[in-house]
Parts: structure tokens; sequence; C-alpha cells
């Protein structure tokens, strides 16, 4: 299991659709975790109009063809596996969730506000078998350099 924490210093909507786009692209799904539903309503218009010439097939949790969509977004993580059969999970509201850890690979993108939280994430999976953890930082030309 991968954790990938991604600390933002530009907006999600710059971040999250190139992670959609590379699961999606070597056929992977993913689920999206945000609770609040304004950030997911934002997320969904988002994956439809982050870029003219493309849009990332998906949907929000609890519509009619869960199982169908590559990207699901959702507002928790499910207890059983997602409706889409997902492997990579990206929380993006900044609150780690210990469910996360049943997935291949996660996405714990977080900014200052979250940034408490994911430094206790971060040292809870220090000792934990079969959890790679990486930190993803932005360097000054704005691109993401692994920093741990």
């Amino acid at each position: 299991m991968q954790v990938d924490f991604y600390h933002l210093t530009s907006p999600l909507d710059r971040v999250l659709p190139r992670i959609a786009e590379r699961v999606v692209a070597t056929g992977g799904r993913l689920l999206i975790v945000a609770e609040p539903q304004e950030q997911r309503v934002a997320l969904d218009r988002l994956l439809w109009s982050y870029a003219p010439e493309s849009f990332l097939p998906h949907a929000q949790a609890g519509s009619n063809d869960d199982a169908a969509q590559p990207i699901l977004i959702a507002d928790d993580i499910p207890d059983a596996a997602p409706a889409n059969a997902a492997r990579n999970v990206a929380i993006v509201d900044g609150r780690w969730r210990d469910l996360t850890l049943t997935f291949d690979r996660a996405f714990h993108i977080f900014d200052d506000e979250a940034i408490r939280e994911a430094r206790l994430a971060w040292k809870a999976l220090a000792d934990r078998d079969g959890v790679e953890r990486r930190y993803w930082k932005q360097n000054d030309s704005g691109r993401w350099e692994q920093a741990a």
C-alpha cells in the first residue's frame, strides 16, 4: 500500500485532475473523498471543465450508475468496497481516515490548514507494515518534488 502526501501550495484544481488523469489512463479507478457537500459539488464541476479539450468521466456517489464510473466522488470511504471498485483513493478534504489503508494507493492532499492532521497521519503510518509513505511538495517553479 502506498500513501502519497501532497502538501498544497497551489489550488486543488491544478493538482487533482492530473492525479485523476494518471489513474484513469492506466486503467485504474479512483474514489475522491471530500466531506463538505460544497466541495463535492465544486469537484464535480472541476472534473467536467478543468481543460477545454477533455473531461474526466465521473459521478457523485449515489447517482444511478456508480459501478460504471472510473471516478466517484463521495463524502467518506465506505466500510465495504466502493461502488466503482476503486483501488485508488484521493482524500481532498484534509481529514485522514484509516479506511484509506484498504486501498492499493492513496493520495492524501492537504493545505496549511490541515497540516497538523497530515503530520499525525504521517507519523502514525511510520511503523505500519506494508505501508510506503511519500511526501510531495512543490518547488519554486510549481513542479512536484518528492521530499520524503
